[in-house]
């Protein structure tokens, strides 16, 4: 029976990761522009010597994001940006460029708009974004940017080529295989944030759904050792 042991024991190991990504998601659900993630289990069946029935082993190899739309709050700030439908905001990072739906950004020292965490915002055509000190900023829902009425520059929206390809880098940052896909006709607010797209209720629900399933394996795990306790002191005695 030490087959069903490894079965349990990758089953064990997904459902952990499982268990993380959950409570990651739960961690995150007032994080400005965060994607709910999933994990993705894949089965591989391997057949065995003689009449015996084959493998079956799951392992959790992949994660999913959800890229439903959050919900959009109002905060009146002059550099929040809230995308309305598909697409994100590309940003410069030590790591290459990544995108990210969270819309909070403010003027460097040196008059760039960049993330909380210092990356810069990048326009639509892949540079950074300066406004002038003490201008008056405003965004049309095209992501055109004027200062004090003077066209400045234009947000870029992206989309990844493969819509299953985002990978999360950390935060609310995803990078992409390939290069994205500008968005033809963008809905930029001004003046609001997206918030976290994580129902927390549903993550509770999920987390008390795995840790059930984790316990039953646990318990399968103790009544096989268990059991081969009591063959080898048959054996031995």
């Amino acid at each position: 029976m030490a087959n069903s042991i490894y079965s349990t024991l990758s089953r064990q190991s997904g459902l952990m990761k499982e268990m993380q990504v959950v409570a990651n998601n739960i961690a995150n659900v007032s994080t400005t522009g965060y994607r709910r993630e999933g994990v993705i289990f894949a089965e591989h069946v391997a057949s065995l010597e003689g009449d015996a029935p084959s493998l079956s082993m799951a392992y959790a190899l992949g994660r999913n994001v959800n890229t439903a739309q959050g919900p959009l709050s109002g905060t009146g700030g002059t550099f929040d940006f809230a995308i309305e439908g598909e697409g994100f905001f590309m940003i410069e990072t030590p790591e290459g460029n990544q995108l990210t739906r969270a819309g909070s950004f403010t003027p460097s020292p040196e008059g760039e708009l960049v993330t909380m965490d210092g990356y810069r915002l990048l326009d639509s055509g892949g540079g950074p974004i300066t406004v002038p000190p003490d201008a008056q900023i405003a965004v049309g829902q095209d992501g055109s940017m004027s200062a004090n009425g003077e066209p400045i520059a234009l947000l870029g929206v992206y989309v990844p080529t493969d819509p299953t390809g985002l990978v999360h880098a950390g935060g609310t940052r995803f990078t992409v295989e390939g290069d994205p896909l500008a968005v033809e006709n963008p809905v930029i607010l001004q003046g609001y944030i997206e918030e976290s797209n994580v129902d927390p209720i549903m993550e509770v629900a999920r987390m008390i759904e795995v840790q059930r399933a984790y316990e039953m394996g646990q318990t399968f795990l103790e009544r096989e050792d268990e059991r081969i306790r009591k063959v080898i002191s048959t054996v031995t005695s």
